[in-house]
């Protein structure tokens, strides 16, 4: 397949990570592509909290309007498609879409986020991002003072159930299982109240996402309103792992303090580098992002 085009950056995710990257580039009139597959992990998430100027805003209509705003710079363009490989060639890197596009870059930048596996309980994917929710920080004062649930175990939990405790006083941590906890840790959580469910989750009850009761193995029935989930998760992209990237054991990708993956003139920002997933972070990593890889372009054209 023959390359359609050359560009300073392909940018392989449109979400706030790469939207934002896309107009820190724009700005800086550098030749730009952004290739989105149109799956945001908040695609489910009717607000998104925290984020100063937009709190309470919903996800969907705050990305059309980062779209918008960024596709104003007339050097960046908007692919929606899904990028499946990638590879180095002279001066630069080849990605191919889905569709069998092919597109060249001087660099590239993933904002290309992860994607969560989530357990395989009835009601917790219809639920996931509503009430079924992994960041305190993003959505625990909207369920603050309810019966509110966490599934974990090991160390996991005990810095769960510390964070939630702060929020109500109606916590349950429900472990799946015999509790992999310290003889000081269950003293603790003892001490604050805090109820400890060993039997197994069959399913949990939902309308419409929002959650109303958790059911055990044994059918017995615990009304929640909130549950606390940390999934496991693998990247979103395969063509960081494709190019050499190092990914780190928890599966993010590995980026200095410039944004700049293992491979050079490879770049990563938002959700697929850091634990911290939220707007306000993602916008933040790639404003920062997009100005180390113009600095980067600039430094180039001057050798």
């Amino acid at each position: 397949m023959v390359a359609k085009e050359t560009y300073d950056v392909i940018i392989i995710g449109g979400s706030f990570a790469g939207l934002q990257a896309g107009m820190t580039l724009g700005r800086s009139l550098r030749k730009t592509l952004i290739i989105d597959s149109a799956l945001p992990c908040n695609r489910q998430t009717p607000h998104s909290h925290n984020f100063l100027t937009h709190d309470g805003a919903v996800p969907a209509k705050l990305a059309a309007l980062a779209r918008e705003q960024t596709l104003q710079y007339p050097t960046v363009q908007l692919l929606q498609g899904k990028a499946i490989t990638g590879g180095a060639i002279e001066n630069g890197f080849s990605v191919t879409t889905e569709a069998g596009e092919t597109f060249h870059s001087r660099k590239l930048l993933f904002a290309s986020g992860i994607k969560d596996n989530l357990p395989a309980i009835p009601g917790i994917a219809e639920s996931w991002g509503i009430s079924v929710i992994h960041c305190p920080y993003c959505h625990g004062y909207e369920v603050r003072q309810q019966p509110t649930g966490i599934i974990a175990n090991g160390e996991l939990a005990f810095h769960f159930a510390q964070l939630i405790n702060n929020l109500t006083n109606q916590l349950t941590l429900f472990t799946n299982g015999q509790p992999e906890l310290t003889a000081e840790q269950l003293q603790q959580l003892q001490q604050k109240n805090i109820t400890i469910e060993t039997r197994n989750i069959k399913g949990v009850l939902h309308q419409q996402g929002y959650l109303h009761t958790i059911v055990l193995e044994d059918e017995t029935q615990v009304a929640v309103k909130a549950l606390y989930l940390k999934p496991n998760f693998e990247q979103h992209c395969s063509i960081p792992a494709q190019l050499g990237c190092e990914i780190s054991t928890n599966n993010l990708l590995v980026v200095d303090g410039f944004y700049k993956t293992t491979i050079p003139g490879v770049y990563a920002a938002g959700d697929c580098t850091s634990m911290m997933r939220s707007v306000s972070v993602a916008v933040a990593s790639g404003m920062s992002a997009g100005a180390f890889i113009n600095k980067e372009l600039v430094s180039e054209a001057f050798q």
